[in-house]
């Protein structure tokens, strides 16, 4: 293990308003209207920088310096990875949507264990400093709170999870989400993410590229795919389809390799087998030794699939805890591990 490296591991910010008048609030462009100064300075709070984005008729995705943004009307998630300050980035948007007629009514915060947490600045040095500062940041009537440290069988993975909601938005939604990181990247698979030495390409180009070579591409063929590589290594990547994102996130050197993938549905979702066969894709891209899914859903129909997609890999379960939170619904958090370890 590098005793330092970047951190590839992500903190998940995705906070929920609402307007005086919900219908005027959908309809309209709500959040999208955020002006890109104000982006940025929100940006630069946390301390990174947007380089490239894509948006449809729902949301608008950004890649950033240091992985994601997404854009709805009423809805905004922002997943940082390094040393970047997330939750600095909570007051200046409760500020802007104010601006807009909208207020803060949920806020989920989730994130694993960091591979380096010496390196981690304030607030983020350690989860109890994380919570005492969620709490003392957002506003008192989001009242219904709850912070966890959801366990697995080895200490180093652990899934942090902390929620807040006001009265009328204790019942979850019927979307869900699934976040998956991988460690222990199979390293002729993490090599196709570093660019040639002595390379030329931008950073555009240098995406599609990897986008087409390493199969992410396939992932989800309907999606429009806004890509983008890091020199001298490292890639990210937003697919937008419809009103639905995924995402991910690649650190490729040897020691502290890390890829995270990320996607939303719906539990009302035909496709819900569209489901396992991505994630299916999305791990079969990186081989890892090691990874977590946590699933975030209203109901119990998402996470059982999860295994039966990576069984077939040679990926045993070790590990799953669930709990429930307010707003967000229950979360299942499950490790896996290659069986050849």
């Amino acid at each position: 293990m590098a005793i330092s490296g970047f951190e590839g591991f992500e903190k998940r910010l995705e906070l929920r308003f609402c307007g005086d008048d919900p219908v005027t609030a959908d309809n309209n462009l709500g959040l999208r209207l955020l002006g890109f100064e104000s982006l940025e300075q929100v940006l630069n709070a946390v301390q990174c920088t947007v380089v490239s984005a894509v948006a449809n008729q729902y949301f608008d995705a950004y890649v950033l310096s240091e992985s994601s943004l997404f854009v709805y009307p009423t809805k905004i998630i922002i997943k940082t990875c390094g040393t970047t300050q997330l939750l600095k980035s909570i007051r200046p948007l409760i500020h802007h949507a104010c601006n807009l007629g909208l207020t803060l009514c949920s806020c989920r915060y989730t994130r694993g264990s960091f591979i380096f947490p010496k390196a981690q600045p304030f607030p983020h040095t350690s989860f109890k400093e994380e919570v005492i500062y969620l709490e003392e940041t957002l506003p008192t009537d989001l009242c219904y709170r709850k912070a966890s440290v959801m366990p697995s069988k080895t200490t180093t993975h652990s899934w942090h999870v902390f929620t807040a909601c006001d009265q009328s938005h204790l019942i979850p939604n019927d979307t869900y989400t699934l976040e998956v990181c991988m460690t222990e990247l199979d390293r002729v698979l993490a090599r196709k993410f570093f660019q040639p030495p002595g390379g030329t390409k931008s950073g555009d180009i240098a995406g599609k590229e990897m986008t087409k070579i390493t199969g992410i591409g396939d992932i989800n063929p309907r999606a429009m795919i806004c890509d983008f590589a890091f020199d001298p290594c490292g890639y990210s990547m937003n697919g937008v389809h419809n009103d639905r994102y995924s995402t991910i996130h690649v650190t490729p050197e040897d020691g502290f390799s890390y890829a995270s993938f990320e996607c939303v549905g719906s539990i009302f979702d035909d496709d819900i087998e569209h489901l396992v066969g991505s994630l299916r894709k999305a791990v079969q891209v990186f081989r890892p030794a090691t990874l977590s899914v946590s699933t975030t859903c209203a109901s119990h129909e998402v996470w059982p699939r999860v295994a039966h997609a990576l069984e077939p890999l040679g990926l045993k379960c070790r590990s799953c805890a669930a709990d429930e939170f307010p707003a967000a619904g229950s979360v299942v958090f499950q490790t896996f591990t290659a069986r050849r370890k």
